[in-house]
């Protein structure tokens, strides 16, 4: 029999003091959880990942967490449990909840029941560029006195941290299309209550939830049909699935791109030693120029969403650009990891085709005299199936020699439809005359730097996981070993 749980106990309840979380150590639970102790409740988690960054981060909260899942954690009972995305039917845990009288919510019901809905909701959705746009816009609202508050997938640099309960009317919520809970399989963005929304771009992605991109599109849909009549979605027209989908808006809407015909659009993009300068066009006319501390087109891109917005919200143009100026970046978002011996180490969480081109041509636009080796590990779900293999292809062309490791397979799924490194390898040698091998492990890629790399060379890794803390492990072998440098 499958597990449910009684639709009747998916509540919030008034008189709260202890709540529990399962599946506490996720970026956005571990933060949820840092914004209800902040609110004055006591505070528990489980999971099974328990390890450094999350782990020491909830632990210098002075959060408890069981390690492994348990009907024990669950004794005493809490007054609300919120199940976290991770969490299976199969789980000890949410079989233990299915057989006791407690309340519970999903991630996304909680974070929109407690913090978003007494505040104006804006949101970032996108397949592409959701953490950074959100941190920028935190970042630029925050300099400009309306103290926002936010959950963003990322650490913000200008606040070290990846929540802020700020005084201000704002609520700024990166729009998730994964799905929401065991329970729930709509996409976590449909809880979150938009005003003003922005859509970055619509690709397939996420097979294991969706089936095809027209199912992608649907959600979108579903998520804009969620705006009011007089909020805004702020919509990029570069991308053609995203104009379908903003069609279906009950509200204004307003274009942003490339295009000098959309509401707004961008013009003589200069990058100087990784800070990008842009000229804003809006609705034809010069309006402002801006300055962000991130190289490449689509953060130019992302900085004019932001721009978008705060208009709207009344900021001036000057007051915008202090904000943009001012960030500080985010973790994991082209973010340089260390420099030694003259080779700087890179870490970003690219794994999608686009997101990998688009970061690797932002690297080389703000290192254009030096090598860039791209490191990559295909991780997701996506991305370590066949689907985006040939896509890959056409990914790397910025790079001056890509290594790949090949991935874990995924269970159940025969050998033609997995991703292959080898086979991307072969492409990019044969059909864009580009320097790229295959390595079976971390290990074997770490060996492969040591011997190649020198003084001036920028390494791009990239992956959405730990990558089996390459990073540190490279700029350690660096350190100690003269190599070719």
């Amino acid at each position: 029999m499958m597990l449910t749980l009684e639709k009747n106990l998916n509540f919030a309840p008034k008189n709260l003091n202890h709540i529990h979380l399962m599946g506490i150590c996720g970026t956005g639970m571990a933060a949820l959880a840092g914004m209800l102790q902040t609110s004055g409740c006591k505070v528990t988690g489980s999971d099974s990942q328990v390890y450094p960054p999350m782990s020491t981060f909830l632990s210098d909260l002075n959060i408890p967490v069981g390690s492994g899942y348990s009907a024990d954690n669950l004794n005493p009972a809490p007054d609300l449990v919120i199940v976290g995305n991770v969490i299976t039917r199969k789980n000890p845990e949410a079989k233990a909840l299915a057989t006791l009288d407690i309340p519970y919510l999903s991630f996304p019901q909680a974070l929109s029941h407690f913090y978003i809905q007494s505040r104006t909701s804006l949101v970032i959705s996108g397949t592409h560029g959701k953490t950074t746009t959100c941190s920028l816009l935190a970042t630029a609202l925050y300099h400009a006195g309306l103290d926002p508050s936010f959950m963003i997938g990322g650490i913000v640099g200008q606040f070290g941290t990846n929540f802020r309960l700020g005084n201000g009317e704002h609520f700024i919520a990166e729009g998730d299309e994964y799905d929401t809970a065991f329970f729930d399989k709509e996409s976590k963005f449909l809880h979150y209550r938009p005003k003003v929304a922005v859509i970055t771009s619509v690709e397939f992605d996420h097979a294991d939830i969706f089936s095809d991109l027209e199912a992608i599109k649907r959600s979108f849909k579903k998520f804009v049909a969620l705006l009011p009549d007089d909020g805004l979605l702020i919509a990029n027209f570069d991308d053609q699935n995203v104009v379908e989908i903003a069609a279906e808006a009950p509200c204004a809407v307003q274009s942003y791109g490339l295009d000098p015909s959309f509401t707004w659009s961008i013009d003589n993009i200069r990058v100087e030693n990784a800070i990008s300068h842009f000229d804003v066009i809006k609705a034809g006319t010069p309006w402002a120029t801006m300055t962000v501390g991130l190289p490449g087109r689509h953060n130019c891109l992302n900085s004019l969403a932001v721009c978008a917005i705060m208009h709207h919200l009344g900021v001036p143009p000057s007051t915008i650009n202090k904000g943009l100026t001012c960030f500080a970046g985010v973790k994991r978002r082209q973010e340089v990891r260390g420099i030694e011996r003259g080779i700087t180490v890179i870490d970003d969480f690219a794994h999608h085709p686009t997101a990998v081109r688009e970061t690797l041509a932002a690297l080389k636009s703000g290192y254009s005299d030096r090598r860039l080796v791209a490191v990559f590990e295909p991780r997701t779900n996506s991305s370590r199936r066949a689907i985006f293999q040939d896509d890959y292809a056409g990914a790397f062309d910025a790079a001056d020699l890509i290594l790949l490791r090949e991935p874990t397979p995924i269970e159940g799924l025969a050998k033609e439809e997995l991703f292959s490194a080898a086979r991307l390898a072969a492409d990019l040698i044969s059909t864009r005359e580009l320097l790229a091998e295959a390595f079976p492990t971390t290990d074997d890629i770490l060996n492969r730097l040591k011997s190649i790399l020198q003084e001036g060379d920028v390494v791009a890794i990239l992956s959405n996981g730990g990558f089996d803390n390459i990073h540190t492990r490279l700029l350690e072998q660096i350190r100690i070993s003269p190599g070719k440098q």
